[in-house]
C-alpha cells in the first residue's frame, strides 16, 4: 500500500503494510474494481486522514443510506398491520442506521448535520413506538374482553 501523507505515523511517500493503516485515525475508501497507479504500485483502498477531505464524501454515503431509510420507513409506517411487525421492523431499522453512523462516520460529520438526522428520526421513532404500544393495547383488550365473555 502507498500513503500520500505527511503525518507523525507514516513517511510521505512511503510503502506500507496494511496493518500499519489500522492504527491511523481515517475513513478507508474501499474500491470494488477501481485501481489508481501511483509509480510502479497500484493502489486499491485509499485512507483519507484529513477530515475537511473526507467530510463531503462521508457526508454524502451518509445522507444517501438516511434517504433510503426514510424511504422504508414511510412504508413501513403505512403499512396496516395487524400485528406490529411492521413497526418493530421499522424501530430496528432507525437503531440499526444510528449504531452505524455512530460507530463508523461520528467523527467525519459535522454536529449540525447528526442533530438534523437524530430529530427526524426520533420523531419517526415516536411514532412507531406509540403506534406499536396501540397494537398491543389493542390486542390484550381484546384477550380481556374474550375471557370476560367465557
Amino acid at each position: 500500500m502507498y500513503i500520500i501523507a505527511n503525518t507523525k505515523y507514516v513517511n510521505k511517500g512511503k510503502l506500507v503494510d496494511k496493518t500499519e493503516l489500522s492504527v491511523l485515525d481515517g475513513f478507508m475508501m474501499p474500491s470494488r474494481n477501481k485501481m489508481f497507479r501511483i509509480g510502479d504500485t497500484t493502489i486499491r483502498d485509499v485512507c483519507l486522514l484529513n477530515k475537511q477531505i473526507a467530510n463531503p464524501i462521508v457526508s454524502e454515503k451518509v445522507f444517501k443510506k438516511y434517504e433510503k431509510l426514510i424511504r422504508q420507513l414511510a412504508d413501513l409506517l403505512v403499512a396496516d398491520d395487524d400485528d406490529g411487525e411492521s413497526y418493530r421492523e421499522a424501530l430496528n431499522q432507525i437503531e440499526k442506521f444510528r449504531l452505524e453512523v455512530k460507530n463508523k462516520y461520528r467523527k467525519f460529520l459535522i454536529k449540525k448535520e447528526l442533530e438534523k438526522m437524530s430529530k427526524q428520526l426520533s420523531a419517526l421513532q415516536k411514532e412507531a413506538m406509540i403506534r406499536l404500544i396501540e397494537i398491543r393495547n389493542s390486542y390484550y383488550s381484546f384477550q380481556n374482553s374474550e375471557r370476560r365473555s367465557r
